[in-house]
């Protein structure tokens, strides 16, 4: 949820589009957790309600919806994949079942992007999921994403064109 964003332009560019889809998609993995609430339920919720609209005086910068979806999407359907390499990397003691439900969402939605969108540029994945973490949590937390999702980059990360 972005708080005082300006309105949405036609000349927002796709990568601002991305970058809300991948907020979207932590806040819908949340969601989804927390509810309980069904991967179909929830795409169809956030389309119609959250993308790109103002809910509850808290308006939504417009969002990449087929991102979106992808993100949610593949989070889900790779979670067996995802769950056993974030436990592998977060310290000991940690398991990924043991850190906040918020902070769980921002690590599968971006070790999913590590793992399955060679497209996109691991820097830009870092980042942009480094800078999700710091809407929600202190310095130390954004910290931690940026140490694990690099670990994940350097060890198990898709290979990307030159």
């Amino acid at each position: 949820m972005a708080k005082d964003t300006p309105t949405a332009t036609p000349s927002i560019r796709p990568a601002n589009k991305r970058g809300a889809a991948r907020l979207a998609a932590v806040q819908a993995l949340y969601q989804m957790e927390i509810g309980n609430v069904s991967l179909e339920d929830t795409l169809t919720q956030f389309a119609a309600i959250h993308l790109g609209k103002e809910v509850e005086g808290d308006e939504y910068l417009p969002a990449d919806t087929d991102f979106f979806r992808q993100i949610v999407g593949g989070v889900i359907k790779a979670q067996l994949e995802i769950d056993p390499l974030l436990d592998k990397t977060l310290a000991e003691g940690w398991p990924v079942a043991r850190i906040e439900a918020t902070m769980r969402a921002i690590l599968r939605a971006a070790a999913f992007e590590l793992l399955k969108k060679p497209d996109i540029p691991v820097k830009v994945v870092i980042t942009e999921y480094v800078d999700v973490a710091k809407a929600f949590f202190d310095d130390e937390a954004a910290g931690m994403v940026n140490g694990v999702l690099d670990t994940i980059a350097k060890n198990n990360a898709a290979p990307r064109p030159e």
